[in-house]
């Protein structure tokens, strides 16, 4: 197999694994936080990528898609959580909305920390511009970047669709629900159109955190 494939597929595996297992670790801490304990009886509250991959959404499907030459795409296992457990301080709804928030957050928090290191590790010579590592960081930036505005369209199983009900207080006996119980079909069929409709948010996320950085740091 030709090098540069396989490099591609590496990197494709390493960046995708580790957003996924930033992104569900995050929500079994604000499911943790917000009192239930239940990911993390099952072993979700862990940076261990293990816990958290799924073998078709975080394996099989993003190795395909790297092989043919095709963008990033792919879920971990969703964290669980009991609604009731959560702390009387919130509304159920609004528990579970910042524990759907808090994966496409930790995304993001990701996103600039990698920003970051790519700038300063760049700008002061540590690293060359051939270095894989350089390409590891600014992949994960732009990654990251995605799956902070993908995760938050409101098409069930997404995060977005928690967030949407608590914001219109939709029940989750309701529409949402009933599309989220058609897996991930949804989703699938929604990539295409939702790819189109964040790639200038993405854009513009990603040169601000690039542009932020060498500001600071140039």
């Amino acid at each position: 197999m030709d090098p540069v494939v396989i490099q591609r597929l590496v990197l494709t595996l390493v960046t995708l694994i580790l957003s996924i297992t930033v992104h569900e670790y995050a929500h079994a801490l604000a499911a943790f936080k917000l009192g239930d304990d239940y990911a993390a009886r099952e072993g979700r509250l862990t940076l261990n990528p293990l816990a958290h991959a799924d073998p078709i959404g975080t394996v099989m499907l993003p190795a395909m898609f790297s092989l043919l030459g095709g963008g990033l795409f792919g879920w971990g296992r969703p964290v669980p959580y009991i609604p009731t457990h959560l702390t009387r301080r919130f509304s159920m709804r609004a528990g579970e909305a910042i524990i759907a928030f808090a994966g496409p957050f930790a995304n993001l928090i990701m996103a600039v920390i990698c920003g970051g290191l790519y700038v300063g590790l760049y700008t002061y010579g540590v690293i060359g511009p051939a270095s894989p590592f350089v390409v590891l960081l600014s992949t994960m930036v732009h990654l990251n970047v995605v799956l902070f505005f993908f995760n938050l369209l409101p098409v069930p199983p997404l995060d977005g669709s928690k967030i949407v009900s608590w914001i219109f207080g939709i029940r989750a006996d309701r529409p949402l629900d009933a599309v989220a119980r058609a897996g991930y079909l949804p989703l699938l069929l929604v990539v295409g159109v939702g790819g189109s409709i964040i790639a200038w948010p993405v854009s513009f996320v990603v040169n601000a955190i690039f542009s932020g950085f060498i500001g600071i740091l140039g």
